[in-house]
């Protein structure tokens, strides 16, 4: 099961798992997977800290780095311009809301000071990422680095090959994998509109085989929809070189989720994984919740633009789990929520995604016949 790209990183098979946990990127990489740190919303500080503890618990071993990289920064602002942003109106939309569903608030100056912090971690600006960028080409261990949105800066894909490191991109278009290939990235996310957070709108059947032509040799990992070992024998059949999986991650107890969070996730079904701008102001797939329906209301205001819907957002998120009543907070998760029904671990999905590979292998060797 080593395809090209899984020799070009060292690796044991072609399973890369993105995630915000640090503890589950290591156990992919561990288990022969490649894992990759969604660390855009970390500080340069919080960064260097994850990678060091990673290279130590990987012993070595090759793992990525998600980042985002916002472009030319010509409409860039500050954090406190995009906290000052936000109308007071949307602020008193969810306040209302919350305070009806009678969760108990903070005080006010603590509210300030959380609102303050979490809009320095959502502002992304060429400045922090710069910053990103450095640090993480400043470790061996660091062999992937992947942009999350947009078309990847030319002067990224400069920085990272002259430290002999990959980089790739996620794509939910033929034309978006075009843009990535002329500005030389090493490969290609293919994303389904199945997955968990920014999506397009083309499903993971439709959509790898047309990025894999559109990549003209750029090897592909297919991502949207996958969580079993069947999936991984579709998208390598379809010409992808491996797989690229977040979702499934959310259920184990590796993940960044609180028993409580994860206990929402298995309870849900693939329907309540729906595609909304609730979450970040762009267009993406979240769990389907009270607080999700009450923003989609028809007296209910437009979400803002990214990052202060994502900003107005952190103080809901706050004082549902300061609660402990989750209807009122919500998570990035693709269509796969259906097949997450109980805690798991790390290695026992990665042991059952490989076992199954080759369960659906075989199968259809007998199924099938050339004669």
């Amino acid at each position: 099961m080593r395809t090209d790209v899984a020799k070009a990183l060292d690796i044991e098979v072609p399973i890369f798992a993105f995630s915000h946990c640090r503890d589950v990127v290591a156990a992919v990489t561990k288990a022969g997977g490649l894992g990759v740190l969604g660390a855009a919303w970390m500080t340069p500080e919080e960064l260097e800290m994850s990678i060091e503890w990673l290279e130590k618990e990987v012993d070595g071993k090759p793992f990525g780095v998600d980042l985002v990289f916002p472009g030319t920064g010509e409409d860039e602002k500050e954090a406190d311009e995009y906290l000052a942003s936000i109308p007071p109106s949307y602020m008193d939309f969810v306040t209302g809301m919350l305070d009806e569903a009678g969760l108990s608030d903070v005080a006010a100056d603590d509210r300030d000071a959380f609102m303050a912090d979490n809009a320095q971690k959502m502002t992304m600006t060429n400045e922090k990422s710069a910053r990103q960028l450095k640090i993480s080409l400043a470790h061996p261990s660091v062999r992937l680095i992947v942009g999350a949105l947009g078309v990847t800066p030319k002067w990224v894909v400069e920085e990272a090959h002259a430290k002999g490191v990959m980089v790739g991109a996620l794509v939910g278009s033929a034309r978006h994998a075009a843009k990535q290939v002329e500005v030389g990235v090493d490969l290609l996310v293919a994303q389904g509109t199945e997955a968990g957070g920014s999506v397009g709108d083309v499903a993971s059947m439709v959509l790898w085989p047309q990025v894999v032509e559109a990549a003209a040799g750029v090897p592909v990992l297919g991502a949207g929809g996958v969580s079993r070992g069947s999936h991984v024998l579709a998208a390598l059949s379809l010409g992808c070189q491996g797989v690229w999986l977040g979702s499934l991650w959310l259920g184990t107890a590796e993940g960044e989720l609180s028993l409580e969070a994860r206990d929402k996730l298995f309870q849900a079904k693939s329907e309540d994984a729906v595609i909304a701008k609730v979450m970040t102001g762009k267009q993406g797939r979240m769990l389907r919740t009270p607080y999700v329906d009450a923003w989609q209301a028809p007296d209910a205001p437009s979400p803002l633009q990214w990052p202060m819907q994502s900003i107005l957002n952190g103080y809901s998120y706050m004082r549902a789990e300061r609660a402990h009543e989750l209807d009122y907070w919500t998570y990035a998760v693709g269509q796969v929520i259906g097949d997450m029904q109980r805690s798991t671990t790390v290695k026992s999905e990665m042991t059952r995604l490989l076992d199954e590979y080759v369960e659906a292998l075989e199968a259809l060797e007998t199924r099938t016949s050339l004669d």
